[in-house]
């Protein structure tokens, strides 16, 4: 994909999405070039799935872009991301989570992070059961993990066109969220990607994650 068609793909969903809502471009598989094409464009954060990915990027890519880790993360590799990551978007057990607290505190640092919770029927779909996410965060507002913000929460609709099915499932999201920040303000709700995102933004989301839409057709040969 050329780089007129990238920006006007860019500025199309820029245009779409309300301007409290967050666009996160996703780029894994999409080589470095396009992330600073983007970048070019003024955009600041991006998704990537694999952290041996997202360091090869952040390596050469300018300094004051804002990570963001979408994908499944094994406690392994958290040392690796921790001290520049700019949101783990993916905590799907009490582990990780404890993993991330202490990874901060070597770097001296607070780690922003979202529970993601399993509102799919699908299998595939990683995440917390939502009483799971809610002692995660319980624990969390009583002084556990004290070198981690919990800003919200992160969930994937079931990949199927029933409407009213994606709709249930990010209402649920929606209403955990609200009920959370009742106890502790929360600032991000990620859900919606580039097939669901206007569906996903109609039931409160204010943080959308879009790749190929904008960054064109991935490339798994590699």
């Amino acid at each position: 994909m050329n780089s007129a068609s990238i920006r006007d793909r860019y500025t199309f969903f820029r245009t779409q999405l309300p301007p409290e809502v967050k666009l996160i471009v996703v780029t894994k598989t999409h080589p470095a070039e396009t992330l600073q094409e983007l970048y070019s464009f003024g955009h600041r954060s991006f998704g990537e799935n694999k952290v041996q990915e997202l360091i090869s990027k952040q390596e050469v890519l300018p300094a004051d872009i804002q990570w963001h880790l979408i994908g499944h993360l094994q406690t392994n590799k958290v040392k690796q991301i921790a001290g520049f990551i700019h949101l783990i978007e993916s905590v799907d057990s009490e582990k990780l989570l404890q993993e991330i607290d202490r990874q901060a505190e070597k770097n001296d640092r607070k780690i922003n992070v979202l529970l993601q919770v399993r509102i799919a029927s699908e299998d595939t779909k990683f995440g917390l059961e939502i009483s799971e996410a809610k002692e995660l965060f319980q624990k969390w507002t009583q002084g556990h993990f004290p070198n981690v913000e919990i800003c919200g929460l992160m969930g994937m609709a079931t990949f199927t066109d029933n409407q009213s099915v994606i709709r249930r499932e990010f209402s649920t999201l929606k209403q955990l969220f609200d009920q959370l920040s009742v106890r502790h303000p929360l600032q991000t709700l990620s859900m919606g990607m580039s097939s669901d995102y206007r569906l996903a933004i109609e039931c409160g989301s204010n943080s959308v994650r879009v790749g190929s839409a904008i960054c064109g057709d991935r490339d798994y040969s590699n």
